[in-house]
């Protein structure tokens, strides 16, 4: 990731340069789960894409630039990082197929949302409410902490936007998956599971997961995927998706 600095903000890249990124230089960033989940989502040119949760763009941007003719809606509550979201929709030329709007998630659903989508992808706050340890960034916090909606309250949401056999797909810390599991609304099945690794043989700090509404298949357990070196370089595999490939899942 390459980054110009413009007063309390930087301009990035993703994929290699192919998405550009104004964020906050000192609140939530994106990062590589940013890419990851634009990389697992399994969309199809002409079908429609939620993203709850959007921030200032970085996973609809990277999903917008892999598939092409894709319509991506992404909603936040961070009415700053909506704003910031919208430049870089503009930056990047992805006008007629993303959009960002204020939105929250504890909030009923719009109407207009209601099993309306293909795809729903999130990357929710992985703290819970009770955590003491929240950064003093007013922008970091809201964006990692839960506060008025907590994970099962996302992923209801997530499941009500869903049309009949749409995919949810989410990152989230592995040591949460056990709770993940058992909040998930009845509705999901094909459960799939895709760990990161941080290095080879380490334990995972971030799982992928992949669910499909009005489905029964069983759940699986992928391999997975290491993500860095031992010298701390990106493994081939990972330095791909983070190059613009898919993670098939």
């Amino acid at each position: 990731m390459s980054q110009i600095t413009v007063n309390t903000e930087t301009e990035d890249t993703l994929l290699g340069g192919s998405v550009r990124l104004r964020q906050p230089r000192d609140g939530f960033r994106a990062a590589i789960d940013t890419v990851f989940l634009a990389a697992s989502v399994p969309a199809k040119s002409g079908q429609s894409v939620l993203e709850l949760g959007i921030g200032t763009g970085g996973a609809a941007l990277c999903l917008s630039h892999r598939i092409t003719d894709l319509k991506i809606l992404g909603m936040d509550i961070n009415s700053s990082a909506i704003a910031l979201a919208r430049e870089n929709i503009l930056l990047n030329g992805a006008g007629k197929n993303v959009d960002a709007v204020i939105g929250d998630v504890a909030e009923p659903l719009p109407k207009n949302f209601e099993a309306a989508f293909d795809h729903v992808m999130m990357n929710p706050p992985f703290l819970s409410e009770n955590t003491n340890h929240v950064s003093p960034n007013p922008g970091r916090a809201l964006a990692t902490k839960e506060t008025n909606a907590d994970l099962q309250r996302w992923l209801k949401i997530g499941h009500d936007a869903l049309v009949h056999k749409g995919y949810l797909t989410v990152v989230h810390r592995a040591d949460r998956l056990t709770e993940l599991i058992k909040i998930l609304p009845l509705n999901f099945g094909g459960v799939s599971i895709l760990p990161l690794w941080p290095h080879q043989g380490e334990e995972a700090k971030r799982v992928i997961i992949q669910l499909r509404k009005g489905t029964r298949s069983p759940t699986r357990i992928l391999p997975g995927l290491s993500i860095h070196n031992a010298d701390g370089t990106y493994r081939d595999a990972a330095t791909r998706v983070l190059n613009g490939a898919a993670i098939e899942i």
